[in-house]
């Protein structure tokens, strides 16, 4: 199965101190054993053929790499404990979590891995790492409602008709070969018309794409200090959670929607951030890269990525709340208005003509002769603050927002209370949030590299001190409305 030029891409621009794996740590209700976990995830690991799978990369990369079965797949390598120290709390399991999520997936194995992590007193941890060049957020919510049950007593689970087996391994010489067929059937069946936009409805999405992508020249956004160097290898993971009514209550007072809601707590504790550490805010902005999900109906249930992005700008100073969110909703219904999400999709999909052979060597990461591992080793000191930073023409932070279940989940009969995700950082964007909804909560999960943001925990009371804002905002709108006659 070849990967999509989206999912490939993950691939292309992993290195070691950005490894392209997303993570979730599950906070879980009792005390569960490694064990239990391998025998619960062997009664369903047929239901992800996906897990099987490994990666092989065609010879000069001729062509995007396959996903073949992986001949030598053992369960056992891919379920492992961690166990914490005596008297662990919860923060030094997800801190541990964190440090076992940092290295590279071995890319001669399926690119998963599970850590049950033990010692915290009626609590067990699961780090699920999976690469981004198998799932997205949206897919990785749909692969919960496999592995996990929504019942304490786990369903059962009908087994193979077969035992497992893998499909003939290819070799290189078979990967180069069919690699070429595909491509000159490609040239055969294609025309220079079919390489551009054919339809004005298309050319117009073209046009709307080169307008995103000029303004990151044209407008470009503030350098926080978490954009100021290059990102190395270590992280740092801190969340917090908010009751869904009150994201509900402040929508029906204030208007929006939750994701606006999200983007005006965040986007403001980032503000407030950059003015506590002195940096020059007026008249500048944040540029947030906010993920899309364009899955369609038809997709559900499948793996692979099928994501867009947009790019709000957002004030870079703090802002009375009601300001804040009408300053987001202006923005969000301005680019859905021009229809960005759609254009980056159409942009994504032609990108599907580039030719691989250019990336040929990203197939020395993660091997011996990997380039980037020394500067994973050695990373490059952040430059000191002197009054002035130029101007950023990329993004200052990711922050996507994934809708969850809204019933409680369990894994062997074990509850999931808590769900934090861990985005990818690479670059020079050094800090990112990820925004879960799971039983009728919110989860704020914050990942940072701790060179270039080592106090994440201002950021995290900043979201914390937003949100209440603009709850009690809330609660002063319906106060006024409740006296109105």
């Amino acid at each position: 199965m070849r990967l999509s030029p989206m999912d490939a891409s993950f691939l292309y621009t992993e290195s070691a101190s950005g490894p392209m794996h997303i993570s979730s740590i599950y906070v879980l209700e009792g005390e569960l054993s490694r064990a239990r976990v391998h025998e619960h995830f062997a009664e369903r690991i047929h239901l992800v053929p996906s897990y099987r799978r490994k990666i092989a990369h065609v010879p000069l990369n001729l062509s995007h790499a396959k996903w073949v079965d992986d001949p030598d797949f053992d369960l056992g390598y891919h379920i492992r404990h961690h166990e914490l120290p005596p008297d662990a709390t919860l923060q030094d399991g997800i801190d541990a979590a964190t440090k076992l999520n940092e290295p590279m997936l071995d890319r001669r194995r399926p690119l998963w891995l599970v850590y049950v992590i033990t010692g915290i007193p009626d609590r067990t941890l699961i780090l699920q790492m999976t690469h981004h060049a198998m799932i997205d957020g949206a897919s990785g919510v749909e692969l919960t409602t496999v592995i996990y049950d929504f019942q304490p007593t786990p369903r059962e689970i009908e087994p193979p008709e077969a035992p497992w087996r893998p499909a003939a391994a290819q070799t290189g010489v078979d990967l180069f070969g069919e690699a070429l067929r595909e491509n000159l059937a490609k040239l055969g069946d294609a025309s220079s018309r079919s390489l551009l936009p054919n339809t004005p409805k298309q050319r117009e999405l073209v046009g709307r794409a080169a307008e995103v992508f000029g303004n990151f020249l044209m407008r470009p956004a503030i350098t926080a200090p978490f954009n100021a160097g290059a990102v190395g290898p270590r992280r740092r993971v801190l969340y917090l959670k908010k009751p869904f009514g009150e994201i509900r209550e402040i929508r029906r007072a204030l208007g929006g929607t939750i994701n606006d809601v999200a983007l005006t707590v965040v986007s403001e504790a980032v503000a407030r951030y950059l003015r506590a550490h002195g940096e020059r805010v007026d008249r500048q902005h944040l540029r947030i890269m906010c993920p899309v999900n364009v899955r369609t109906e038809d997709q559900g249930g499948t793996l692979g990525n099928q994501v867009s992005a947009v790019f709000p700008m957002l004030p870079a100073w703090p802002m009375p709340s009601r300001a804040r969110l009408a300053a987001v909703r202006t923005e969000m219904e301005r680019i859905k208005g021009r229809e960005e999400a759609q254009a980056m999709t159409l942009v994504s999909e032609t990108a599907g003509n580039v030719w691989p052979l250019a990336m040929a060597p990203t197939q020395l990461v993660g091997t011996p002769l990997d380039p980037t591992a020394l500067a994973a080793r050695v990373p490059a000191p952040v430059p000191p603050n002197i009054g002035w930073r130029p101007p950023n023409p990329g993004i200052n932070f990711v922050c996507t927002n994934v809708p969850g279940v809204q019933v409680p989940q369990y894994l062997a009969g074990h509850k999931v209370l808590d769900t934090i995700g861990l985005l990818v950082l690479t670059g020079n964007v050094g800090f990112s949030i990820t925004i879960l909804s799971y039983n009728k909560e919110l989860f704020f999960g914050f990942i940072c590299e701790p060179r270039l943001l080592p106090d994440l925990e201002l950021i995290v009371e900043g979201v914390r001190a937003a949100f209440e804002d603009l709850l009690d905002e809330a609660h002063r709108e319906t106060g006024q409305a409740d006296a109105t006659p």
